[in-house]
């Protein structure tokens, strides 16, 4: 348990959730060990022995997501913030807030939610097994917040409803924004030369996976990667971390002759049939933050499927040239293994509405990779320029 502890709170400080020394973190084995001393023990030990968990997570956010989760707690209707995208409809259903950090209102949120916010103190995220639950669900938490202020940002200036400290924070955080992703280097690539081996196609999976992850463009266990060798899928597991992929990588034959694909990645279809269908080698999926951001900008009013958008979009929508297609995760009647491959037939990538990126490669990992940074880019700049068109700059 301890080991757990440390691992995670030193990988929500690498992935810039937090700052040094802010995570707080509980694990119940034997007893409740903890990662720190702080007088907020106190209140958090009440709320663990009162609920059925392992493990509780405390922190403040790091910039700019603590400016982001201040304002949105206190914009909130009913105590509660309903964000847009993929993971807040199928992990976190919404993210509820406490005025108070007192035990026993985080105790009543807690018993239906895996998370609460409270204005000027941070997150709790709990997990009923281990610390690294918590580790998710507060990382899935900083992400829905990101992504809901820039979509509420855009109604709000076409709406001609944008207050102050919604532009402070919206400059503040284009800026780190910009600055972070401009020092993300490309890799080098083998251009048009395909893997032929498959310890080089593990040995690309790994690298690749951990350096979206290293860069921010996917969050948590999220996401998905696999090349195609012959006759086989080689595809991250199901609930893997792109960071940790090393014995988490599954050979599953195309043909379907062994059940290997039971414990890959839940859009193993997905990536199947983009395989039979285009000449594509290569898939990185990740979760951009200005590609899902795009993917909900939509003005059309009085849309019958509004609300449904995520599985019902008839629209054909594009950020430049990238299309935006509706899906959800899985083999499900709505699912985006049905959306997805028939629209990323010669296209460098396809952003799924609320989810994310996913792009494939005729040769490499690399170049998924380049093109994920490049589209991202582009997103940020095509959000930048709908704003300008509203004059909030």
């Amino acid at each position: 348990m301890e080991r757990l502890i440390k691992k995670y709170s030193k990988k929500l400080v690498e992935h810039g959730l937090c700052n040094e020394g802010s995570p707080l973190i509980g694990g119940l084995e034997v007893e409740l060990i903890w990662n720190k001393k702080d007088p907020s023990r106190k209140i958090l030990e009440k709320v663990i022995n009162s609920l059925n968990i392992t493990s509780i997570l405390f922190a403040e956010p790091a910039e700019p997501y603590f400016s982001i989760l201040n304002y949105l707690s206190f914009k909130a209707n009913e105590l509660t913030i309903h964000p847009k995208d993929c993971e807040t409809r199928t992990f976190l259903h919404d993210i509820p807030v406490s005025l108070k950090f007192e035990a026993n209102s985080i105790i009543k949120i807690l018993k239906n939610r895996k998370s609460v916010i409270i204005p000027k103190h941070g997150i709790i995220t709990i997990g009923t097994i281990s610390p690294e639950q918590t580790f998710i669900v507060y990382s899935s938490v900083c992400f829905a917040l990101f992504v809901k202020f820039f979509d509420d940002y855009y109604y709000s200036i076409t709406s001609n409803n944008i207050n102050e400290q919604q532009k402070t924070i919206f400059n503040q955080t284009i800026d780190y924004y910009k600055n972070f992703i401009s020092k993300i280097k490309k890799v080098s690539s083998t251009n048009n030369i395909s893997l032929k081996k498959e310890d080089e196609v593990i040995k690309s999976i790994i690298k690749t996976g951990k350096l979206t992850v290293d860069c921010l463009m996917v969050d948590s266990f999220f996401g998905n990667i696999s090349y195609k060798l012959k006759k086989s899928i080689y595809i991250s597991q199901t609930g893997s971390s792109l960071d940790e992929l090393i014995g988490c990588i599954d050979k599953c034959p195309i043909n379907q002759s062994s059940c290997a694909a039971i414990t890959a990645s839940s859009e193993f279809s997905a990536h199947k049939d983009i395989y039979l269908n285009t000449k594509n080698k290569a898939i990185l999926h990740g979760h951009p933050k200005f590609c899902v951001i795009m993917s909900l900008l939509c003005r059309k009013n009085n849309c019958k499927f509004k609300g449904q958008c995520h599985i019902k979009c008839p629209e054909k929508r594009y950020a430049k040239d990238i299309p935006i297609v509706s899906g959800e995760v899985g083999t499900g009647i709505f699912g985006l293994y049905r959306t997805l491959p028939p629209a990323i037939k010669n296209k460098r990538g396809v952003i799924v509405y609320g989810h994310g990126l996913f792009i494939a490669d005729k040769y490499s990992l690399e170049n998924t990779f380049n093109n994920l940074i490049d589209i991202e880019t582009m997103c940020l700049n095509l959000y930048l320029e709908k704003v300008k068109e509203n004059n909030a700059i």
